[in-house]
């Protein structure tokens, strides 16, 4: 019996972070809880990368040109996710920018700052370098990189406090009250990335040099912790907008990565 209400729980916690993660509606057929739903962000992001991936090869189908399948492959991530970690990362670096007495002002601050918007115009030129690089390898770049970069935000719960923004009433972080500790939390990631990288060694995905893809896919852990760990050093802890930024500004360095290794 309780074996079956575990499973249960993860069920409705999965189908909670595909609410709390993107826009679209909830599963019908299940009950959503948002007790620990932090967990199954990399799923999430493997989920959109997968459905960006399946624009790319149904466009390419129609010989749309690579420029055009490259800028809708990359609106269908931002629009299904509300823009929010966007939104991060513009909070972020404008907080950043303004220094430490007028941080929480600014990442609070409805309007844009100079360095706001010059972060999001970078992010998004190298996004999109990176993917006219890699070419017919954004099928399998894209669930990667949204996988990993969904990852950073276990780091930075595990190992920084959650700040909590002086100008904005808040109990604290839904993540920080239910963790259960890194190992635990990441056990549905290590399932998926044994998964994913079986799909490549017994070469059910076609791809050349099966080894060096898994290895590189491997090596994207670095980027998921470390980055995280110097914006929560910067910050003196995170909130839920460095956690948006973390997403970003790790997908973003691993396709750029990916673009270079593949």
């Amino acid at each position: 019996m309780q074996k079956n209400l575990h499973k249960s729980r993860w069920h409705h916690d999965l189908a909670g972070a595909w609410v709390f993660y993107t826009i679209l509606p909830k599963w019908s057929l299940s009950k959503t809880s948002f007790i620990r739903i932090a967990r199954f962000a990399p799923i999430i992001g493997i989920l959109i990368g997968i459905f960006q991936s399946v624009i790319w090869i149904g466009l390419n189908k129609f010989i749309w040109p690579k420029e055009s399948i490259t800028l809708i492959v990359l609106s269908f991530g931002y629009l299904i996710t509300g823009g929010l970690h966007l939104d991060g990362l513009i909070d972020t670096t404008d907080g950043i920018a303004a220094g430490k007495e007028r941080r929480f002002e600014a990442m609070r601050d409805s309007r844009i700052g100079a360095i706001g918007v010059q972060s999001l115009m970078i992010i998004l030129m190298l996004q999109i370098a990176a993917l006219l690089r890699l070419n017919n390898y954004i099928p399998y770049a894209m669930p990667v990189a949204a996988f990993w970069g969904r990852f950073s935000t276990l780091w930075a719960i595990e190992k920084f406090a959650y700040i909590k923004n002086p100008g904005i009433k808040s109990s604290g972080s839904l993540h920080h009250k239910n963790w259960e500790g890194l190992i635990r939390e990441a056990i549905p990631s290590a399932i998926v990335l044994i998964v994913i990288c079986s799909l490549f060694l017994f070469k059910i995905l076609e791809v050349n040099n099966h080894f060096k893809i898994v290895l590189s896919i491997l090596l994207c852990f670095l980027p998921s912790i470390v980055i995280p760990h110097l914006v929560g050093k910067t910050l003196k802890g995170h909130t839920g907008d460095s956690y948006g930024a973390s997403v970003v500004l790790v997908e973003t360095f691993i396709l750029l990565f990916l673009s270079v290794v593949w």
